[in-house]
């Protein structure tokens, strides 16, 4: 029996869901719907720490919306890295993490649905990149983190945003 994906352990009955997906607690600096979270571990952290595991897998059983949240937080980790193996400092990934973060993007929603989610999501994407730069770059010499970019070639459950690895 093969092992399963890393499940988000952060739903609560209380969250608010929009479409299919959780708005969930951040510890975020960016402006947003998402209500700011208080505890030390937020989504943003458990797709980070588990993103070099759960990338090698092809499937994902969904147990509930938080996890699709965590997959959409995986997905655009993917992403970020494609920009940042590019980049040659920490201030220039942020700059990309940021220009990436706020990028129009496509929801499947209802005009009004659409809007807090897209704003949520458009949080989620800032406060991501943001922390990703802190683990990507290494601290004294500003340069990138090989072992977190060699993952830019796994696609998680075959999927993209963007489409094919480029």
């Amino acid at each position: 029996m093969p092992m399963p994906a890393y499940l988000s352990s952060l739903i609560d009955p209380a969250t608010k869901l929009f479409g299919n997906v959780a708005l969930l607690p951040i510890r975020s600096q960016f402006k947003g719907p998402a209500p700011r979270e208080t505890k030390d571990t937020d989504i943003v952290d458990e797709a980070i720490y588990y993103f070099m595991a759960n990338v090698f897998f092809k499937n994902y059983e969904i147990k509930n919306e938080a996890d699709r949240t965590l997959i959409y937080t995986t997905l655009y980790i993917s992403e970020c890295l494609k920009k940042l193996q590019k980049c040659n400092s920490k201030s220039q990934g942020e700059k990309e993490m940021y220009t990436l973060g706020i990028t129009t993007f496509p929801t499947p929603r209802k005009p009004l649905e659409d809007e807090v989610m897209r704003a949520d999501l458009q949080q989620l994407r800032q406060e991501a990149g943001l922390r990703l730069c802190e683990k990507v770059f290494d601290q004294q010499n500003d340069k990138l983190n090989k072992w977190r970019t060699c993952f830019v070639k796994r696609q998680f459950m075959n999927k993209s945003l963007s489409g094919p690895v480029q």
